[in-house]
């Protein structure tokens, strides 16, 4: 591809913003695997955060910036302010402020852990949302439904297993796996949640402070869901204290179901990976598919 148009993209930015921005220096930033990152600043010492893509990834960029969006009118908790996703010559881009970051502690931590659960009180009639995104680099399905078993089910596990299939999974996995979307309903029949506000995507990665210690989130996954999915999320991988988990709970407390139901939720991210990465993950989707099928 050719060198970013960084100059035509922030033309783009002041005819958007009605205000002008020049640009003067970019430096390349990196730590994600999916999207070419810079800081840009420009004559007035501004600073931009850009993300940038192959044209065809501009609605992953479009979706990203309405998810930020409607976590920063939830009014709960802080995310970069989006300016503008658009494309410019081969490159599709997302224009953010650029936050610079700072180290946890044990008040962020906390505050996390209370302003997610406020996130999370945040809700709407429906599962879903008003649009597809992304998990990573994985399509996400948000056709809205009022039954939680029938959207985890049909918009989250179902197309993963089908993926799954194309990336030569295990007869075993895949097999196992149709048993255990036929048993969903009998194993989530008690289970009534409310349609949260979620990010979808919540692994330590994702979330920082400011310099100021103030918690942040960023790369969200969005939609509305079942809030033990985000939790489910942050024991996954880690990064996550327990000043945390007990800030949550002392805000909003968990159902003693989530004890286990974690582990269906997890799942998803489970085959998630398998079908990004391979090797051992579809060993640990068959391991926790087999667990579900014996509660």
């Amino acid at each position: 591809m050719s060198p970013p148009p960084f100059e035509r993209i922030l033309q783009q930015l002041a005819t958007h913003l009605s205000r002008p921005i020049q640009y003067q220096s970019q430096q390349r930033l990196y730590g994600g695997d999916i999207n070419q990152s810079f800081l840009l600043k420009t004559a007035s010492n501004e600073r931009l955060f850009i993300k940038l893509n192959k044209t065809s990834r501009l609605s992953m960029f479009e979706a990203e910036a309405a998810a930020l969006q409607e976590m920063a009118h939830s009014n709960t908790i802080r995310v970069p302010t989006p300016l503008l996703a658009n494309s410019e010559g081969s490159y599709a881009f997302l224009v953010m402020e650029y936050i610079e970051m700072g180290g946890s502690t044990q008040k962020s931590e906390e505050t996390l852990g209370q302003q997610l659960a406020a996130m999370h009180q945040v809700t709407r009639p429906h599962f879903g949302w008003n649009r597809d995104n992304t998990i990573g680099s994985t399509p996400q399905l948000n056709t809205e439904s009022s039954d939680w078993t029938k959207f985890w089910r049909d918009q989250r596990l179902a197309p993963q297993l089908r993926w799954a299939s194309s990336k030569g999974a295990s007869s075993t996995l895949l097999n196992q796996g149709e048993e255990l979307l036929n048993a969903l309903d009998t194993l989530l029949a008690d289970h009534t949640p409310t349609p949260s506000l979620l990010h979808g995507d919540l692994w330590g990665g994702n979330w920082s402070t400011t310099q100021s210690g103030e918690p942040i989130l960023y790369d969200p996954a969005l939609y509305y869901g079942d809030r033990e999915t985000d939790l489910a999320m942050t024991e996954l991988f880690g990064g996550f204290s327990q000043n945390f988990y007990d800030a949550y709970n002392e805000t909003w407390p968990l159902n003693e179901g989530y004890k286990w139901r974690k582990q269906l939720y997890n799942l998803y991210h489970i085959l998630n990976h398998f079908n990004l990465f391979g090797g051992g993950y579809g060993r640990q989707a068959t391991q926790m598919i087999t667990s579900l099928l014996h509660r």
